[in-house]
């Protein structure tokens, strides 16, 4: 689903927000997040991850939205960035950032990127790819 040159923004980012949606699906819950990536899934983790907002809302409601982005460096006002749909679920399986224990593993379904592949404004407009899973 990802270009060589989106894993590679990926991989070299630290930061994304996940949203995930409360049990009685009222209220939309967005937090920042460390990630690990591994070219297809997302694994997010977090201190009391059993007891946190986010574990509480994918138990009820496996659907979240994910955001990768950040402001490319330089002198003009470049945004690129990465956004998911997927799902997600819990896993004992993944040695990542915060060691071997349990995160959320979020398989994407569908991705929208910009400022990766091309310039994010063209004659104006803002380029977005998009693609969905298989």
């Amino acid at each position: 689903m990802f270009s060589e040159k989106e894993k590679v923004y990926i991989k070299n980012q630290r930061l994304a927000r996940i949203a995930t949606v409360s049990p009685e699906n009222l209220q939309p819950d967005v937090v920042p997040v460390g990630f690990d990536f591994d070219g297809q899934n997302f694994y997010v983790g977090g201190k009391d991850l059993l007891n946190s907002t986010k574990y509480k809302n994918v138990i009820k409601n496996s659907k979240v939205g994910m955001a990768i982005d950040d402001i490319k460096p330089g002198e003009s006002w470049e945004p690129r960035g990465v956004k998911v749909y997927g799902t997600a679920d819990m896993t004992s399986d993944h040695d990542g950032y915060l060691g071997r224990t349990s995160y959320l593993k979020i398989t994407p379904r569908k991705k929208w990127s910009w400022g990766i592949e091309a310039p994010v404004f063209v004659d104006g407009k803002f380029v977005v790819d998009r693609k969905s899973a298989g």
